[in-house]
């Protein structure tokens, strides 16, 4: 469980107030009649109210337990897709913090900007490196040059952070196969091939594996289903991989980012038209007919609108990911969001399917 921004423990209180209004007028009886209908007890029901709000409140009100940090001197990460968006402004972050940084930008040998930015500051702890996270051969590479940088090989490095992806939209019969490939290779098996290279001097450190993923890797939505896949396939992965290294002591983390779509630099209003255009020119026939013009210039629309209504400000995924590479008792799961999408993820996350599509109809 992440840390409750200040938005959500305010709309969460709100709830409370309400939930109090339920307690008194309407959830007695429900827990009278659930009562009988089992034959229980009637002392049931007034505990039963007590330990709900209890719990609630405790939920809401109760801060985060200090967890300690770990030393962060001498300690390297890897981090990919340090081009521009998130991965850029955590190599910088990180950096400041005292960890040394192997930036992997897909454009380092093509004179990236990102790139060169990082190589000017033109200090030992912060390394650049060529790497395409959809290559064996470039992973390798990397692997082997962060290998021979190491001060202490033998001790390994302290953490990945698996950040390069892609997005895209589109409903299923406007997504091309080779679109769906293309982000799963890069959200997915990037992730996988990155992890898997890497985890050798990870467990020699005891260290950390931290993934980017969405909250689209835990709800979906429509024309979203390419990125869902890729997400929730990063979402299966981290957990499997978290059972599996508890016995090494690595922790394994997974970073659900909500709408920061503009900050990570995904999309933009123009990128969106131009996948637009290209997906309905290469659309079949029936499909063009079946659906009709309009309806996907409403779907364009809507995609350019969720582009536009994205936070810029980096700064709580940023802390995020920090925490979960300096705590020395790491979340398994952080979702830095805005408080709309952080209850609508719970609320598809928990309640019955039917309800949930209900409530939320695409």
């Amino acid at each position: 469980m992440s840390k409750i921004s200040y938005v959500q423990k305010t709309f969460m209180l709100l709830f409370s107030f309400l939930l109090t209004l339920g307690l008194g007028l309407w959830l007695p009886e429900v827990l009278c009649a659930f009562v009988q209908l089992f034959g229980l007890k009637e002392d049931m029901v007034t505990y039963s109210i007590v330990l709900m709000y209890l719990v609630f409140v405790l939920y809401v009100a109760v801060p985060s337990l200090p967890r300690g940090t770990v030393k962060v001197k001498d300690k390297a990460v890897l981090i990919t897709g340090c081009d521009k968006g998130i991965g850029f402004a955590l190599a910088k972050h990180l950096h400041t913090k005292g960890f040394t940084v192997f930036a992997g930008c897909l454009l380092k040998d093509k004179n990236g900007e990102g790139a060169q930015t990082l190589e000017k500051m033109k200090c030992e702890r912060m390394k650049v490196l060529q790497m395409n996270v959809c290559t064996d051969e470039e992973v390798r590479q990397a692997m082997d040059f962060v290998k021979s940088q190491l001060k202490e090989p033998e001790k390994g490095l302290w953490g990945v952070v698996n950040n390069a992806g892609i997005s895209t939209f589109g409903d299923v019969e406007f997504t091309s196969m080779a679109r769906y490939k293309k982000v799963a290779d890069v959200n997915l098996w990037g992730t996988v091939r990155v992890t898997k290279a890497f985890l050798p001097l990870i467990r020699r450190a005891r260290g950390r594996v931290v993934n980017i993923s969405s909250m689209f890797g835990r709800m979906s939505t429509a024309s979203h289903s390419a990125y869902c896949i890729s997400n929730y396939g990063v979402e299966a992965f981290s957990d499997c991989l978290r059972y599996e290294q508890q016995r090494w002591g690595v922790k394994v983390s997974i970073i659900e980012l909500g709408n920061y779509i503009a900050a990570t630099g995904f999309l933009t209003r123009d990128h969106v038209e131009s996948i637009a255009d290209k997906m309905w020119s290469e659309a079949a026939e029936i499909v063009q007919e079946d659906y009709g013009k309009s309806y996907f210039d409403r779907q364009t629309l809507i995609m350019k609108s969720f582009c536009s209504s994205s936070s810029k400000d980096m700064s709580v995924m940023i802390d995020a990911i920090t925490d979960a590479l300096t705590s020395r008792y790491p979340y398994s799961r952080y979702e830095p969001m805005d408080a709309y999408w952080w209850l609508r993820l719970h609320i598809l996350a928990h309640l019955p399917t039917p309800i949930a599509d209900w409530l939320y109809k695409n």
